[in-house]
C-alpha cells in the first residue's frame, strides 16, 4: 500500500469519526486543534483504523496517554528529559522536535501525518 493510499484511508476514517470535511483533513492538520478530536474520539479513531487497515493497535501504542499523567515524565506541564526519552522510544511516528526546544506538553502535536506514519510502520512490521 502506498503512502497516498494510506492517507486516503486515514482521511476517510477521520472524516467519519470526527464529522469533518475532506478538505479539513490535510497532512498538517492537528487532530485536537484543527479537527476537534477529544479524548473519547481517539478510541473511536483507533477502532476505525484497525478495521480499515486490518491491523491490531495495542491500547496506548498510537496515543500513549499514560505518559502525560506520569509525574516522572511530565511535571508542571513540561515534559521531563525522561519523558522525552520515553516518548521517542514509544512514539517514533511522532515529530517531537518542538519538544526538544520547548518542553511544554502542548508542543506534542498529533497530526494526520502522525497517524499515517504510525499506520505505515504497522503495515511494514506485518510484512
Amino acid at each position: 500500500m502506498t503512502r497516498d493510499e494510506i492517507y486516503e484511508k486515514v482521511k476517510d476514517v477521520l472524516v467519519d469519526a470526527l464529522g469533518v470535511d475532506d478538505e479539513d483533513v490535510t497532512l498538517d492538520a492537528k487532530l485536537r486543534d484543527d479537527l476537534g478530536a477529544e479524548s473519547i474520539d481517539f478510541l473511536d479513531i483507533v477502532f476505525r483504523l484497525e478495521k480499515a487497515f486490518g491491523i491490531k493497535i495495542p491500547r496506548g501504542e498510537m496515543f500513549p496517554e499514560d505518559i502525560f499523567t506520569n509525574p516522572a515524565y511530565v511535571k508542571d506541564g513540561k515534559v521531563t528529559p525522561d519523558g522525552l526519552a520515553e516518548l521517542k522510544k514509544r512514539m517514533p511516528h511522532v515529530d517531537l522536535s518542538a519538544l526538544e526546544t520547548d518542553p511544554d506538553v502542548n508542543n506534542i502535536r498529533f497530526t494526520v501525518t502522525t497517524v499515517i506514519n504510525y499506520i505505515e510502520s504497522k503495515l511494514n512490521e506485518n510484512k
